[in-house]
């Protein structure tokens, strides 16, 4: 019934063709072509048929001088089905006439050639002898006009007003448009002539064998030459990829179901025997690859997996072929020498040839790869066989074209941990490491973004240090396509205290701080600063950092801008003790009347925090607690969330740094803060940060003479001190003992309270078993002599109180860590302190003093 239906369409068309008044002879051969449904069987005899009714046509008359009934190669052939369909054509002799109405839409340029696409709708109908429409179909079509002789030197106007004259598709009216699109296709870079290499350009160059102009109607032909010699199989598949490469075609190839297993089956029986016939086929399906909606195709003809196998295949063929050719190298010893390096370069050229087709075919094939990959279930079969090898093993070749989709696709998997930890098995960073030094533009780009990925683990950055890859990076931090990524990746490598150092030995340091200085904008660029604040927790690197006015120049640009970010980069250059920390008395007084402005915002956290770690004992505290008014403000900002809790722990190590100078530890006594740090430590109690930091105040503050006293009289201070003493966090143990003993050697009674709570502590153990075993024999009726428990007797007469775990050096806390706590639970280790180094020097002076008291 199908090929009845056609062939009345066949003879329809023919049959009403000779009947139609319009002459536009072009028109009816498309319609004609178009009803046919492009078959090449019948074409030809349409086109002879309809050209022979036009060349008898009389242009006077509506009759055309060639009936239908003549006989032709068409007419003959449909007399052949008459008997199938004698009753339906018994109904097309009332078919007199066929309309036509073209309706034009937009105007484009062609994608890669000096072309105007213009866009129009071509609707046929087949009219009765009343007029009446029988038949119709509509058609999206498109008309290419071709500007061949567009240059430098053409006339755009000129041009414009000829392709209007020319083309009745296009009114008049557009004919601004049409010289407005000349101009773009003039400007426009010709395709194919650009000297860098990207993704956004990934079709290799056409290779030999495709010169002939490929037709969809011998598509057919095509095919039949897929069965034919290896030549021939070579020109058939080097045709179809020419239709391929034409999106309009994509949807009609995928459509024909015969020629794409055709090719598949070609391709997997032959892959081996031709590179040329490898490329072509597998270029067929990469164009079907860039449409997602053709991936189905891909995945039905399992083209992905047999590019996998010839990426595979293609790798071992040149090994074999380079030890092959290693073997030509060294020679036989006993034939003659210039005869030998004849054959060697003779098989050089040979090799180097066949190594070109092969990158070309690794292209293609992982570029087809990386497309369908945009589904991750298909990413996950690719890993399960070895696409991350396969990849790293294409890195050791030279073609920058395949390197940048090898590096690209690496780089897509690298988000993956699996996908990491195969590449890092496989020696990613020393394979990678000789792209830095490339000089294609695109392949260093995505190479840095690939190292960006892999530095976040820590076992790569030490491998990317240990390969030298540092030097390489920072000399390419100038170059501004790269910049961003490659500030990133340092910034990772900074993270490490170990790699810090190395950063001293390169020219990072001046270029980041020229960086910084030379930046247009308000605020220094994230990635940049990130960087910057890391090294400046360098003490070697905080110096360069302030070599020749360095610090002044960031100070101002600090202040100007009110840059958070850059005054974290001075607060950290400021916590190293030496002669960077002497350059910041000049700035001591801005930096008071930033924080005394009241608000609470990033910048006044900075600046409170930079504060924090100036301790110069020539500087008089006093007078700018005084100046700038800061006592209120302290107090306020000390109030249970009054403030945000990190400017809150800035103010505390702010009175921290404040007190240990003796004048402003008795205004800080007098002005009525102490309470206000009681009530903090009591509403922020598990906060460490916080309790450690107000710790140390308390320690500041009891090695005063003048403010000893209050401190002690205050007894929720060595009440909580005693409390804290046995706290989890080792550095919070460590202040509170160290305060303790300050008290119990000015205190006869905090003395013995505290001797005996340290050894509560240590036995507590032991005391446990004593008190179990006298409640065990009061149940008995047996009670101790003068009714005094065991634990008791022991506390007053044992010199047990002479062991010298029970009185601190301040140096370490008592060993309660190998025994389990009063509750019963072993000690867990917190996170330490951020502000360690503040007070460790303070309290091993304090220790010394001690040791020197005690004789020893």
């Amino acid at each position: 019934m199908y090929w009845m239906l056609k062939l009345l369409g066949y003879y329809l068309v023919i049959s009403q063709t000779t009947k139609l008044i319009s002459k536009d002879k072009k028109q009816v051969s498309k319609a004609a072509v178009h009803c046919t449904l492009r078959c090449p069987k019948f074409v030809s005899a349409m086109k002879s048929y309809i050209q022979a009714a036009w060349n008898a046509y009389d242009g006077e008359q509506k009759t055309p001088a060639v009936k239908v009934s003549d006989r032709t190669p068409l007419t003959v052939l449909l007399e052949r089905q008459k008997g199938a369909f004698q009753s339906s054509t018994m109904q097309v002799e009332d078919a007199r006439y066929l309309k036509k109405k073209v309706k034009v839409g937009s105007l484009d340029v062609h994608p890669t050639e000096k072309a105007l696409i213009v866009n129009y709708e071509l609707e046929a109908t087949i009219l009765g002898q009343l007029g009446d429409p029988m038949l119709g179909d509509r058609k999206e079509c498109q008309k290419i006009i071709r500007l061949k002789s567009l240059d430098s030197n053409t006339d755009v106007a000129a041009l414009a007003r000829e392709v209007v004259e020319k083309c009745k598709l296009i009114h008049p009216s557009k004919l601004s448009e049409v010289q407005h699109l000349i101009t773009y296709l003039l400007s426009r870079k010709e395709s194919g002539k650009e000297v860098h290499v990207g993704l956004e350009h990934p079709v290799p160059n056409i290779p030999d064998g495709m010169n002939e102009q490929a037709n969809l109607n011998e598509l057919e032909s095509y095919m039949e030459m897929l069965y034919e010699d290896m030549p021939e199989k070579v020109k058939g598949a080097s045709c179809i990829l020419q239709l391929a490469r034409n999106p309009d075609y994509l949807e009609e190839l995928c459509q024909n179901e015969t020629v794409l297993g055709a090719l598949a089956r070609v391709l997997r029986e032959d892959w081996k025997k031709s590179l040329d016939l490898s490329y072509n086929i597998v270029y067929t399906f990469f164009c079907f690859s860039v449409f997602s909606n053709f991936h189905t195709v891909i995945s039905h003809f399992k083209i992905g997996s047999l590019c996998m196998d010839i990426i595979d295949g293609e790798l071992q063929r040149t090994d074999q072929y380079r030890e092959q050719l290693t073997k030509r190298k060294k020679g036989d010893s006993s034939g003659d020498p210039s005869k030998l390096q004849q054959d060697y370069e003779r098989n050089l050229k040979k090799y180097q040839a066949v190594v070109a087709k092969q990158d070309q075919v690794l292209r293609v094939c992982t570029y087809l790869l990386l497309n369908i990959a945009e589904d991750i279930r298909v990413e996950e079969k690719m890993r399960r066989k070895n696409i991350v090898g396969l990849l790293i093993r294409m890195l050791e070749r030279e073609s920058p074209d395949l390197l940048l989709l090898v590096v690209s696709f690496l780089k897509k998997l690298s988000v993956y941990m699996e996908n990491k930890d195969d590449m890092a098995d496989l020696n990613i960073v020393e394979k990678v490491t000789r792209l830095v030094n490339t000089e294609n533009s695109d392949l260093l780009n995505v190479t840095v973004r690939l190292l960006l990925n892999l530095s976040f683990d820590a076992g790569l950055r030490a491998k990317m240090i240990k390969v030298g890859l540092l030097p390489k990076l920072v000399s390419i931090i100038g170059e501004e396509r790269h910049q961003q990524a490659v500030l990133a990746v340092l910034y990772h490598l900074s993270v490490d205290d170990k790699c810090k150092s190395m950063f001293t030995y390169t020219d990072c340091i001046p270029t980041v701080m020229k960086l910084i200085l030379s930046s247009s904008g308000p605020q220094v660029p994230l990635e940049l600063m990130s960087l910057a604040v890391n090294l400046a927790a360098n003490k070697r690197n905080a110096q360069l950092i302030c070599e020749g006015g360095g610090l002044k120049l960031l100070m101002k640009r600090a202040l100007k801008h009110r840059d958070p970010l850059l005054t974290k980069m001075i607060r950290n250059i400021a916590q190293h003790e030496g002669p960077t920390r002497a350059l910041f008395t000049e700035f001591v007084g801005d930096l008071c009347e930033v924080v005394s402005s009241g608000s609470g915002d990033e910048f006044v956290l900075e600046c409170v925090g930079v504060l924090g770690n100036l301790s110069f004992p020539d500087l008089d505290y006093c007078q700018l607690l005084s100046k700038y008014s800061l006592i209120d403000w302290i107090k306020e900002s000390l109030q249970p969330d009054a403030v945000e809790d990190d400017l809150a722990l800035e103010v505390v190590v702010l009175l921290g740094t404040i007190a240990g100078d003796q004048a402003a530890a008795e205004l800080i006594v007098e002005t009525g803060i102490l309470h206000a740090l009681v009530n903090l430590l009591n509403a922020k109690q598990e906060d460490d940060e916080v309790v450690l930091q107000i710790v140390y105040v308390f320690y500041q503050l009891t090695r005063h003479e003048a403010t000893r006293p209050q401190v002690i009289s205050t007894t929720e201070v060595p009440a909580y001190l005693i409390d804290l003493m046995h706290d989890k966090n080792t550095e919070i143990r460590r202040v509170c003992d160290t305060t303790l003993d300050i008290i119990a050697e000015h205190d006869e009674d905090y003395a013995v309270r505290i001797q005996c709570h340290k050894f509560r502590w240590y036995n507590s153990q032991w005391l446990d078993m004593v008190e179990e075993a006298e409640n065990i024999d009061t149940m008995g009726g047996e009670e101790m002599a003068g009714g005094e428990g065991l634990g008791h007797s022991f506390l007053h007469h044992s010199d047990v109180l002479d062991h010298q775990g029970l009185y601190s050096d301040g140096l370490s806390s008592p060993e309660s860590e190998e025994y389990p706590g009063i509750n019963g639970h072993c000690e867990s280790s917190r996170p330490n302190s951020n502000y360690t180094n503040r007070f460790s020097a303070d309290l091993e002076q304090f220790a010394d003093e001690l040791l020197k008291k005690a004789g020893v």
